[in-house]
């Protein structure tokens, strides 16, 4: 089920999780996706009457990985795994009263090997030795019917990765490394031998190396060998596996300032622009992480990764929608203030609002009832 290697050929460039990192677009990609998610703040509910109430959130949801790894840096390490590698591993080394994981040792997904029978999961053996599937942590992300490990989108991505640095290389060695003749000095007049060749050759390098001037006649042609063509050539490919790595990354490019050739997207808002990334990117990644996190705490408590930190508006759009919930009577206005981290009015403050703005009126309530004249 997973895709084999394709056989090399000449002048391609082995691609690898690691290697891959080497592509600008593919560390964006990676960065901006373990960045979001490993900031959003995790939070932990239980349902009372049909209602989420935010419970206290156990110590593995705090520093999962020991003191020294707290929950952003863990994040953040796992879903750069997931995403590159579709797999992210970790050595359960404590466990609570209830029996779940109560810390996580991540490990290099490299130095796992997942062992199966019969179709199913059977050992997991990292560095050397051997785990039962209980004692170790695996999430995946891209999986395949049947199979109990993740893919990594580096394997699919592999060709159009490997021709964008086949062309890199190919562009350092020929600007660089002397694969290819860097000039042609070509004499319009006079057909040269071997010997005159390459005295002008040595006169030639030694002015230019020495940042000295090179005195010629008017019967001398320097030709740069299209290195011009072949700059563009290669600056064209590069542009295009920019666009083809956001797509397998489920990046779009213009969050990592991929150029777009053809086409604009506008949006009205900065919000409006990060809201659309979160439904149709990061969304489905964001719920795998909640569902693999919900196996942390104990029945019926139920995690979220609050995706507001991502939604975070700009000051006049914010209190815009504040204004309109509280008009609507759908917030009130201390909720709004706690919104803002700011605590509820005092008695001051509310009786300076009456003098700078009255106090509103109210209408008498008139009986119609039992009325007499």
């Amino acid at each position: 089920m997973i895709p084999p290697r394709p056989e090399a050929r000449p002048g391609a460039v082995s691609v690898t999780d690691t290697s891959a990192l080497r592509h600008s677009a593919v560390w964006a990609c990676l960065r901006l996706r373990a960045n979001l998610i490993s900031t959003m703040p995790v939070d932990v509910f239980r349902r009372v009457g049909g209602v989420p109430v935010e419970v206290p959130k156990p110590p593995v949801l705090v520093t999962p990985g020991g003191e020294r790894v707290e929950m952003p840096e863990w994040l953040y390490s796992t879903q750069f795994d997931l995403d590159r590698a579709g797999n992210a591993f970790g050595l359960i080394t404590e466990r609570d009263g209830f029996g779940l994981p109560a810390r996580i040792d991540l490990v290099p997904h490299s130095e796992v090997t997942v062992r199966i029978r019969k179709g199913e999961l059977y050992k997991y053996k990292i560095g050397g030795a051997e785990y039962d599937p209980p004692e170790v942590w695996h999430e995946r992300q891209y999986t395949v019917a049947g199979l109990p490990v993740g893919l990594s989108p580096v394997a699919y991505a592999a060709w159009s990765i490997g021709e964008y640095l086949s062309i890199q290389e190919f562009a350092l060695d020929w600007f660089g490394n002397g694969a290819m003749p860097a000039a042609h000095l070509k004499n319009t007049a006079t057909t040269l031998n071997r010997g005159e060749a390459a005295e002008i050759k040595q006169r030639f390098k030694a002015s230019v190396a020495n940042g000295d001037v090179f005195v010629t006649g008017n019967d001398w042609e320097y030709d740069m060998l299209q290195a011009e063509t072949a700059g563009a050539e290669w600056i064209e490919a590069k542009r295009y596996g920019v666009g083809d790595i956001a797509r397998f990354f489920d990046c779009p490019g213009d969050l990592i300032d991929a150029a777009v050739s053809t086409g604009h997207i506008t949006y009205a808002s900065i919000t409006q622009r990060n809201l659309q990334f979160l439904i149709m990117h990061l969304g489905p990644a964001v719920i795998r992480r909640e569902n693999a996190l919900n196996k942390l705490t104990p029945r019926p408590r139920f995690v979220k990764l609050n995706t507001d930190a991502l939604l975070r508006m700009d000051p006049h759009t914010r209190a815009q929608a504040l204004k309109t919930q509280i008009d609507a009577r759908t917030l009130a206005p201390s909720e709004a203030r706690e919104l803002e981290d700011r605590p509820p009015f005092t008695d001051e403050q509310l009786a300076e609002f009456d003098r700078l703005f009255g106090v509103p009126r109210t209408t008498p309530s008139t009986a119609t009832s039992g009325a007499t004249s």
